[in-house]
């Protein structure tokens, strides 16, 4: 807080008057590339946050600057229709929170602030949508507007397409309404959330492949074309199944048949390509009422075997891991951890290993001497590889 406060007095003279808000980033345990399906998924948010230290304006302007260098300060205007920046840059993020809340509300103070994170950027961790929800509870708390927070969180998922990424809805909501010590399947179509606890023995080991996972480059081209890769498989599934005027998603699909009869029917209509997309998906959702199962039972083990199943599934079939994230998967399983799975998008970012607390150490332990030590890092080691302890969701409160 101290360097937020420092940052903001430089940058916009006495620190009066201020507000902070801080919005956790995510690691999703379950069900990577489905949530855009509207299939249900099963992360936690993490106990690293964006902050942001803000001041109301008497006008429409919004000033935003970082403690990070890398990015340089922004200014807009609020309006129902905000111009982007360049292709990836920062700023876009707190623009897409402003022109979808303006959309909606009568939104007409901006604010002062300077954002502070400890979310690894571009790792897979939803650092971008925690921005995005940070710059929104700031704007809502300078103009009176109060929202429930999943209907705050599906709005701002489809304003989140605002910066060219067309992804589901799982980041915002688990941002918003998360319960600590928790994690949370999400269902969609209405939202909805189900919190379950997690063990304190169990503990989640994130591992950075120190491979960014940039969504305004490859990262976004690939994530796109997956979203019009199982719309496609979808539509050819159930045309084969002459189910046309009843079946219109991916959950329609899940009710109306089991997933093996799915499979089954989709090997004699589809591609190799859209057949392992399809498979992913189908398989992916199944993974998700399994694990959840899993822990309820208390059941490590199996929680740990479905997150390799899935590691694999991303991988093979719908082709978005890398030689980093399947080294660090194996050298966690092979040190003890019960299972490993890339985390959010790939092709970059981290992977999530499940542990029992007394193999931590030891996981630990080998991730650091049989990969990060081989390699140059650019920050302490503890940005790259940390236990996550499962937080609640965003908060606003008067310093």
């Amino acid at each position: 807080m101290l360097v937020l406060r420092q940052a903001f007095e430089e940058r916009y003279g006495m620190a009066k008057g201020l507000h902070v808000v801080s919005a956790p980033g995510r690691v999703n345990l379950m069900g990577d590339h489905i949530d855009y399906n509207g299939l249900s998924v099963f992360p936690m948010a993490l106990s690293r946050h964006v902050s942001a230290l803000y001041r109301e304006r008497d006008d429409d302007t919004v000033r935003i600057a970082s403690t990070n260098s890398r990015y340089g300060p922004r200014e807009f205007t609020l309006r129902r229709e905000i111009e982007p920046y360049e292709d990836g840059d920062w700023g876009n993020y707190v623009k897409a929170a402003a022109q979808g809340l303006a959309g909606r509300f009568q939104i007409e103070h901006g604010f002062d602030a300077v954002v502070h994170s400890n979310v690894p950027a571009a790792a897979g961790l939803s650092s971008s949508s925690a921005l995005v929800v940070a710059a929104a509870l700031a704007l809502l708390h300078t103009n009176e507007v109060e929202i429930e927070r999943l209907a705050l969180a599906e709005l701002l998922a489809k304003a989140e397409h605002y910066v060219g990424t067309q992804g589901g809805g799982m980041d915002q909501a688990i941002c918003l309404a998360a319960r600590k010590h928790s994690a949370s399947r999400i269902d969609f179509e209405p939202l909805r959330m189900t919190a379950h606890l997690i063990p304190p023995e169990w503990q989640l080991i994130v591992a950075s492949s120190l491979v960014r996972a940039e969504k305004s480059g490859a990262v976004r081209k690939l994530y796109n074309a997956r979203t019009r890769e199982c719309r496609d498989a979808l539509t050819k599934v159930v045309r084969a199944f002459r189910a046309e005027d009843r079946i219109t998603s991916y959950p329609d699909l899940l009710a109306a048949s089991r997933p093996a009869a799915l499979l089954k029917r989709a090997e004699d209509v589809l591609d190799d390509t859209l057949l392992r997309r399809f498979r992913h998906v189908v398989s992916e959702a199944v993974r998700v009422r399994q694990v959840e199962k899993a822990l309820t039972a208390y059941d490590l083990k199996g929680f740990g075997r479905l997150m390799s199943k899935s590691h694999r599934s991303l991988r093979d079939d719908f082709e978005v891991s890398t030689q980093e994230l399947d080294e660090l998967a194996e050298i966690a399983e092979h040190a003890g951890a019960a299972g490993a799975r890339l985390t959010g998008a790939g092709l970059g970012g981290c992977v999530v290993a499940l542990c029992p607390d007394h193999r931590t150490p030891r996981v630990l332990k080998a991730l650091t001497g049989r990969f990060y030590n081989k390699r140059e890092l650019e920050s302490d080691l503890a940005d790259h590889l940390f236990v996550a302890e499962p937080s609640g969701g965003a908060t606003v409160m008067a310093l």
